[in-house]
């Protein structure tokens, strides 16, 4: 019993996470490409279904580079930083 209670925490935490960082994916390449964000996740569904998930791995993918790139942006220091 106790370890399906720790499953279900271990999911709510997973689907939070989720929720905050990786749907940014979307939206960003929707900004940058100038299409709607649901077409992009439309797109990225259907085509998850049709090749057994694949695109669920090049979806995560970017999520950890646009997270990279962010960190690394701001870790960035300017002239007048002193």
């Amino acid at each position: 019993m106790k370890t399906i209670l720790y499953t279900i925490g271990f999911m709510e935490i997973l689907k939070t996470y989720f929720e905050k960082h990786a749907f940014g994916v979307c939206t960003f390449w929707g900004e940058r490409l100038g299409v709607a964000t649901a077409s992009i996740r439309l797109f990225f569904i259907y085509t998850s279904f049709l090749t057994l998930g694949s695109p669920l791995v090049i979806y995560l993918a970017l999520a950890f580079l646009m997270n990279l790139h962010k960190h690394l942006r701001n870790q960035r220091s300017t002239v007048w930083d002193v």
